[in-house]
């Protein structure tokens, strides 16, 4: 199973101290420059602007912790780098517990649970802890020690670009800003990467293809201000990747429009591999398509997930984790949905029949020379695609029509390809 095999590269990201600048960025892309070699990474200077935003200072950490009154060393960021607030500034001081207690983050609700707590505008600082280890702090004088440094320096981002035979492009996105979280950080990357290699080992893709790996929002604007015109005029369909590991649930965001051609793939894919799940509206968004489909952008992004940003209790907490949380088998349905749909696109073309009136299929030797009940089935599906080939109607359109997966026309097209009885186009015939 592939996702065995995601489920390492996962692994070997885990302990990254990822936030929006950093090396924790430039060594996330490192190892997957190692899987990709055709991955170019790219800096962005502190105080670029980008739209309405401006490049922030880069951070970094050595180290961070609290020394308790008796002496022990306690949310220490080398043991979980959730344990220190993002973008901490640094800070070296001693005070007592009740003065410690605003700069302390945890969750009553999750006892057992630490928090993910950022500070990317502002400067601030502070820890995230368990509620249960809150409660158990003894009274007292603290020592307070977070060694960082706010400088200026750049955002990184990644960037990947897979020609295929037209210019025409899809675009898949996905962020790599999230510190020791695998749901929503690392399956987005991991399973992408996985996609990219795939789509870089085919002999010949129809449409051409690129993939970015960046900081959430910052990235994403930053990108579009360098790149707007150009994705504009190139991008007909995309998907945004992200919280794809969990073998829980399978969802669909829309892009802002609901109705592009991403729409319309990502709800006939996840319609025939998992009936049940959820369909999201645009007033549910929260990641990088917030960007990508604003107004005046309007790319036709749309995500297939597995269980959603903030619909699961793990979310931004400890708890999302590579064991309970993210599994092979988890990775392996993400990356199977994305595939599915990139297949479809590859796939879909407007078929037209050739012959007047339903063809003889009999003397083409297409006609099941014995009668059952899957050879009659197989027969009606055939017709039904026959009847509806005017040319103007896609592979997609038609396999909704007859509610079957659009994968079960393709070897049906290619028997009555073959024996020039349909022709294919890239687009739709005049009326």
């Amino acid at each position: 199973m592939l996702g065995n095999e995601i489920h390492k590269l996962a692994q070997r990201l885990w302990g990254i101290n990822r936030s929006i600048t950093g090396d924790g960025v430039r060594d996330t892309l490192k190892i997957l420059k190692g899987l990709m070699p055709s991955l170019a990474m790219h800096e962005v200077p502190t105080g670029t602007k980008a739209f309405d935003w401006t490049i922030p200072k880069e951070w970094k950490v050595n180290d961070a912790y609290l020394i308790s009154p008796s002496g022990k060393k306690i949310c220490s960021f080398k043991e979980n780098n959730l344990h220190l607030v993002g973008y901490s500034i640094p800070i070296r001081k001693t005070i007592d517990l009740s003065e410690l207690q605003a700069n302390l983050y945890s969750l009553p609700s999750q006892p057992t649970a630490i928090p993910y707590i950022t500070s990317y505008y502002k400067e601030h600082w502070g820890f995230c802890l368990s509620q249960q280890q809150r409660d158990s702090l003894e009274d007292g004088l603290y020592e307070v020690f977070i060694d960082s440094e706010l400088f200026d320096g750049s955002l990184t981002y990644g960037e990947i670009f897979i020609k295929g035979q037209s210019d025409t492009e899809i675009f898949i996105s996905t962020y790599i800003c999230h510190p020791s979280m695998a749901n929503n950080e690392l399956s987005g990357p991991v399973v992408t990467t996985f996609l990219a290699n795939w789509l870089a080992s085919r002999t010949s893709n129809r449409y051409s293809y690129r993939f970015v790996f960046l900081p959430e929002t910052i990235g994403s604007i930053t990108y579009l201000s360098k790149h707007k015109d150009q994705l504009k005029s190139k991008v007909f369909a995309g998907f945004n990747v992200t919280c794809v590991g969990d073998n829980r649930d399978y969802s669909y965001l829309p892009s802002r429009s609901g109705d592009t051609i991403s729409d319309a793939v990502s709800k006939h894919v996840l319609k025939h591999i998992h009936p049940s799940y959820k369909s999201y509206k645009w007033t549910d968004r929260g990641s990088d398509e917030r960007q990508y489909c604003s107004p005046g952008i309007d790319l036709p992004i749309a995500s297939i997930m597995r269980t959603k940003y903030g619909a699961y209790d793990e979310y931004h907490t400890s708890l999302d984790d590579l064991i309970n949380v993210v599994t092979p088998e988890g990775l392996d349905g993400g990356f199977t949905a994305l595939k599915a749909a990139i297949e479809v696109l590859e796939e879909n073309r407007y078929p037209k029949v050739e012959v007047f009136c339903e063809p003889q299929l009999g003397k083409r030797g297409l006609y099941p020379s014995l009668s059952t009940k899957s050879s009659a089935d197989e027969v009606k599906l055939m017709m039904d695609l026959i009847s509806l080939s005017d040319g103007n109607k896609s592979m997609l359109d038609i396999a909704d029509i007859c509610d079957v997966p659009v994968w079960d026309l393709y070897p049906i097209i290619k028997k009555l390809t073959e024996h020039q009885l349909l022709s294919l186009h890239d687009e739709p015939s005049q009326l």
